[in-house]
């Protein structure tokens, strides 16, 4: 049987036809590591690629092109990659002519070093190149084999927005994702981020709107708007005024088709009342927040530069539940930074007990060279006890989380079906409006539909409409 080629760019957009893709059309390969901004720039590049007459496998083995989409914001990753760089590396081999490809916030951060640790790429693109990712590709798979082989264009371009591009399908069909804003100016100081994305720059919000629109016009259900700092879009409106990320998230809602809409992520700093007002006043917004927090110690919190204290971050939980009883909150923890005493621990533990987060994402640190922490504060918390701290803060949450998802037993709930369960096909998988997983009994929905279900029971990070 031959392979069946699939369309890089396969979503029928509203506003143009699908790329034709010919039967000898040379085929890519795409793995994706990291952040929701990296699954966008994904769809991103096959659109691109797409265009240019390229088709997709889902075959390593049978690749033309080998691309690896990265991120650069923890060590593991990058060693994750450069592994894979490596087994993918063996594989091109065996294909004369075919290529790999690095690209996104790793190609970046480590630039032409890239090449030393990973000497089987041919191709390395930071996250502000890939409007000419098509034309790399091609001129890596004409060249002969040697320096002359290898494309590098690593610039960030301060106005790079990607705008008048649009995303393939994506994730599950029912939920897209919309970049209204890269880059990030905070400088926090374990943050490798803004040397890697460059600084904060917008869309036009008639062009979120026009990819929004698309979306819907596609069948997708749900949207998520991306940046790194979400919540700090800004866009002049030509008046002297601008566009706020409250009244975005306010046009974005009446586009018909779209019925829920999220957003990640936003900075504590940046959440102001207009943007709890939308969120609580908009059916279609999501009840639901992913507020990065990172300590519990006023200390740690100056040390980073987040420009936040403890005391501020209640107080933008206190107004969110107190517009929304009901919504949901995960967080990010960083532990083991920089100075970080036993005591600063214990605050970070004692504000997770205090705040009860649905969930969160938990890390130890680890250092990131052109960060001011690198350059400038020790990392002097030994591996044992980043170890021991982050099975604290683990052991924690699990417990938080299993009792919070408890609470949902005996509730109804609207859920977003997205597909079939892993484990077992013949039941349904969807998403609550708090960004929960939900497990629905065969034959309750199709794909796409939103329903209510009872909660019947519940796990640490799952809950199920079936007993």
């Amino acid at each position: 049987m031959s392979e069946q080629l699939i369309p890089l760019g396969k979503r029928a957009e509203a506003s143009r036809p699908a790329p034709v893709i010919a039967p000898d059309a040379p085929r890519v390969y795409m793995e994706t590591y990291g952040c929701q901004m990296n699954v966008a720039d994904s769809d991103l590049i096959g659109s691109v690629l797409a265009t240019a007459g390229y088709a997709m496998t889902e075959r390593a083995d049978q690749a033309d092109v080998m691309l690896i989409n990265t991120c650069a914001v923890r060590e593991k990753a990058e060693d994750r990659v450069i592994a894979r760089a490596s087994e993918l590396g063996a594989l091109k081999k065996k294909r004369p002519g075919a290529v790999l490809a690095i690209v996104g916030c790793m190609a970046e951060h480590l630039k032409e070093g890239l090449a030393e640790r990973a000497p089987a790429v041919d191709v390395i693109a930071g996250p502000d190149s890939y409007r000419r990712i098509a034309e790399m590709l091609a001129a890596a798979r004409s060249a002969q084999v040697g320096p002359t082989k290898r494309q590098i264009d690593v610039r960030l371009d301060k106005e790079e927005t990607y705008d008048g591009l649009s995303g393939a399908a994506g994730g599950d069909g029912v939920s897209g994702f919309v970049t209204i804003q890269r880059g990030c100016d905070k400088f926090c100081t374990f943050c490798v981020v803004p040397f890697t994305r460059g600084r904060e720059r917008g869309a036009p919000p008639r062009e979120v709107l026009r990819q929004v629109r698309e979306l819907a016009a596609a069948g997708y259900r749900e949207v998520t708007l991306l940046g790194q700092t979400v919540n700090s879009y800004r866009w002049p409106d030509g008046n002297e005024g601008e566009v706020t990320f409250a009244e975005l998230l306010r046009a974005v809602a009446k586009i018909d088709g779209i019925e829920r809409i999220r957003f990640t992520s936003p900075y504590p700093v940046d959440f102001t009342a207009d943007v709890i007002a939308a969120i609580a006043e908009e059916p279609k917004v999501c009840k639901y927040v992913h507020l990065p927090v990172q300590s519990g110690s006023d200390v740690v919190l100056e040390r980073m530069r987040r420009g936040y204290t403890v005391q501020d971050y209640r107080d933008i939980v206190g107004a969110l539940r107190a517009a929304m009883p009901q919504i949901s909150l995960s967080t990010d923890i960083l532990s083991g930074f920089s100075g970080e005493t036993d005591d600063d621990h214990q605050q970070t533990l004692a504000l997770m007990r205090e705040l009860r987060f649905d969930s969160a994402f938990m890390f130890s640190y680890s250092e990131r060279d052109l960060t001011f922490a690198a350059k400038k504060l020790p990392d002097d918390v030994t591996p044992a006890i980043k170890a021991r701290r982050l099975t604290d803060i683990v052991d924690l949450q699990t417990k938080i989380s299993g009792e919070v998802f408890a609470e949902h037993v005996g509730r109804n709930e609207r859920v977003l079906v997205t597909g079939p369960s892993k484990r077992d096909p013949a039941q349904l998988v969807g998403r609550s409006d708090g960004f929960k997983s939900v497990i629905l009994p065969a034959g309750i929905g199709s794909v796409g539909e939103i329903v209510e279900v009872q909660i019947k029971r519940s796990s640490m990070a799952t809950l199920f409409a079936t007993e």
